[in-house]
């Protein structure tokens, strides 16, 4: 079974848990909701929840990145391009392909980027771990 972890900023709270519904609805296996955290008030809370977190991408076989993504999001990204994991990029309104608002790693040859809805997102995960799961068979 597929694993997989959505990074995202709280802005994005409904949008993570539609993917990750829709995903799981279609056999994937999350490896961690962040959502159902508060957020942290505490040291001890972010020590928990970066540890939680972390485990999760290094557990996940592909990683999302909702944009607008927050602080935590891109550490995320940056561990999962070391691990080398498929990383699929959403941006819904192309902010993605505007140097203002880019950044140098969203273009890294392992970043998929997927602009449009998250329909269109949905779709471009399952067409492409298909064809990942065919290669590694």
């Amino acid at each position: 079974m597929k694993k997989f972890y959505v990074a995202s900023s709280f802005k994005n709270i409904e949008a993570v848990r539609y993917i990750s519904r829709q995903l799981v609805e279609r056999g994937y296996l999350h490896t961690y909701d962040w959502t159902r955290n508060d957020r942290a008030s505490t040291f001890e809370d972010l020590t928990e929840i970066g540890q939680r977190e972390k485990a999760a991408v290094m557990e996940a076989d592909f990683l999302l990145v909702l944009l607008p993504a927050g602080k935590g999001s891109h550490i995320e990204l940056g561990i999962a391009l070391g691990l080398g994991k498929r990383i699929y990029l959403h941006s819904p309104d192309g902010e993605v392909n505007h140097l203002e608002t880019t950044s140098t790693f969203y273009h890294l040859p392992e970043v998929r980027k997927c602009i449009g809805s998250m329909e269109e997102l949905i779709f471009e995960v399952m067409e492409r771990e298909v064809i990942a799961q065919s290669v590694m068979e």
